[in-house]
C-alpha cells in the first residue's frame, strides 16, 4: 500500500489554524492598557500564533497510511468534533457567566473528552483549574479576567 496523507490529523491541523486565526483576530479586540501598550493581548496573541504554528505541523506532518486514515478518523472523530464543540461553548459561556463559572464546567467535561474517568480526578479539576488558573493569570500576572454579561462568581466573591 502506498502512503497516502490521512485527513483526521489534516481536520485536527486545520481547526487549530482557523481557532489560532480566530483567537489572534480576537485578541486585537482587547483593548490597550492605560499607557497605549499591548499589555493583556501578548499573552492570548502568543497562544494564537502558537496555535497556527502547531496546526501547520499537524498538516505538513501527517502522512499515515489509507489503511489508518479511516481507523483513525473513526476513532478519534467524535472527540475530535467534542473538543471544537467544547472550545465554541466555553467561550459562549465565558461571555456570559463569566471566567470561574465556565471553566468550571469545562474542565472536567474536556479531561472526559481526553479519557479522564474518575469522578475525583474529574471532581478535582472542577475546582483546581478555574482557581490556579484564575490565580496564575489574574492574580499574578495580573490580566484582567473576562467577566460575564448575565452572572458572573466574582460578583459573588467580591471580586473585580
Amino acid at each position: 500500500m502506498s502512503a497516502d496523507p490521512s485527513p483526521a490529523p489534516r481536520l485536527v491541523g486545520a481547526a487549530l489554524i482557523l481557532l489560532g486565526v480566530g483567537a489572534a483576530i480576537t485578541s486585537f479586540l482587547i483593548p490597550l492598557d492605560q499607557y497605549g501598550r499591548w499589555g493583556a493581548r501578548m499573552f492570548p496573541l502568543g497562544a494564537s500564533i502558537v496555535l497556527i504554528c502547531l496546526g501547520a505541523v499537524e498538516v505538513i506532518s501527517s502522512s499515515p497510511k489509507a489503511s489508518q486514515t479511516k481507523a483513525e478518523l473513526k476513532r478519534n472523530g467524535p472527540a475530535i468534533l467534542a473538543l471544537l464543540g467544547l472550545s465554541l461553548l466555553y467561550i459562549w459561556a465565558m461571555a456570559r457567566f463569566g471566567y470561574l463559572a465556565s471553566t468550571f464546567v469545562a474542565a472536567p467535561v474536556a479531561l472526559w473528552i481526553f479519557g479522564v474517568r474518575h469522578p475525583l480526578g474529574l471532581l478535582l479539576a472542577a475546582f483546581l483549574c478555574p482557581g490556579m488558573y484564575h490565580l496564575i493569570f489574574f492574580e499574578l500576572l495580573g490580566v484582567f479576567p473576562p467577566l460575564g454579561d448575565w452572572f458572573d462568581l466574582l460578583d459573588v466573591f467580591g471580586g473585580y
